[in-house]
């Protein structure tokens, strides 16, 4: 069995970042060479984790950190989004389609929502004024 690939990066909870999480996973998931589809919807699952640590988990302050852990084994993805801001009082509403905390802000509640349409599996585990980690993982076509 093949050795799993993992890959590691870290950066500020800035909303500029964005993109760069998304080329950074998604250049290191090209080496599978998947298709269009899997690599936009792992590239979208991604974005929304990231945004969600940006604005819920910092309150958009550029002060946090932000990590994402990548790896795969043959044709399976994980990632991990990490932050360490302040965390979710219940998970189980988070992930309710169009529940949202931003009440100041126009937001649609839709984020976990939409990684859990793009990925095969999504947890989610937080603990207050520690922070909030995503796991995610998408098996690719052969």
């Amino acid at each position: 069995m093949p050795k799993k690939n993992q890959m590691q990066i870290q950066f500020a909870s800035s909303s500029i970042n964005e993109g760069f999480a998304r080329v950074a996973i998604s250049s290191f998931i090209s080496q599978l060479d998947p298709t269009i589809e899997e690599l936009y919807d792992i590239k979208m699952a991604v974005s929304e984790a990231v945004t969600n640590c940006i604005i819920h988990g910092y309150s958009n302050k550029e002060d946090g950190l932000i990590t994402i852990r990548c790896a795969y084994e043959e044709r399976t993805v994980e990632i991990e989004v990490v932050d360490e801001g302040k965390g979710i009082p219940n998970v189980d509403d988070a992930m309710t389609a169009l529940y949202t905390t931003s009440l100041e802000e126009e937001r649609a509640g839709l984020g976990f929502t939409v990684m859990q349409s793009m990925m095969d599996e999504v947890e989610v585990f937080s603990q207050m004024g520690k922070g909030t980690s995503v796991k995610m993982k998408r098996s690719l076509a052969v």
